[in-house]
């Protein structure tokens, strides 16, 4: 019966995962598309960390699928948090630069509509999901699944930054409101990479 119970926690996260990965890539190529036409640094980096969540989601797919193997499961979770770790750095690197380059070069943005409607959808969207994975992840114990609970609610946040820096630009004009929305999105960014590498949020969520 426990096996039973068990496997129908592991089926509802397949679900979320899958729902994760179709959502994530859409917001991607939304995102990246209209943030590169814009001009918008925090609207590409907003893209970029949606690739980011399409990619933890295949790799927590992959473990779940493999569930009932104790070593592919430890495995799987370790690579898990290895890989997402890795391109959270890589994207708090490129989100600083870019946005200090468009400070100094006083580059504005242009006006997104689209960027600004997909940043709303997103902040009510990603924390049905955390939840939703909080809760599987209980459930069945999962570090690796916590671990991606909270990029899905990190991304609330940079949805918020984002709805934010767009918005001020363009209600106000307030071209610098975009690349300091960038900026703001890096420590946050930055601080989920090196727990990852580290394994701080695998052994925080085993705690």
């Amino acid at each position: 019966m426990e096996a039973a119970i068990r496997e129908t926690h592991i089926q509802r996260g397949v679900r979320l995962e899958i729902i994760t990965i179709a959502y994530n890539s859409l917001e991607a190529l939304i995102a990246l598309a209209f943030g590169f036409l814009a001009g918008s640094i925090a609207l590409v980096g907003f893209g970029l960390d949606s690739v980011i969540e399409v990619t933890s989601g295949i790799t927590l797919l992959w473990r779940l699928k493999s569930d009932s193997d104790l070593i592919k499961r430890e495995r799987s979770e370790r690579i898990a948090l290895r890989i997402v770790g890795l391109c959270f750095v890589a994207l708090a690197v490129y989100v600083s630069y870019e946005s200090l380059k468009a400070l100094i070069a006083s580059e504005a943005p242009e006006r997104t509509i689209p960027g600004i409607v997909l940043a709303a959808v997103s902040v009510v969207v990603m924390p049905i999901l955390a939840r939703a994975k909080r809760l599987v992840a209980g459930q069945i114990g999962s570090a690796a699944l916590v671990a991606d609970s909270k990029q899905t609610s990190l991304c609330t946040y940079l949805s918020a930054i984002l709805l934010l820096g767009l918005g001020l630009n363009a209600a106000l004009g307030w071209w610098w409101a975009d690349p300091i929305a960038g900026l703001a999105m890096v420590p946050i960014i930055a601080k989920e990479g090196i727990d990852a590498l580290s394994g701080k949020t695998c052994c925080d969520s085993c705690n």
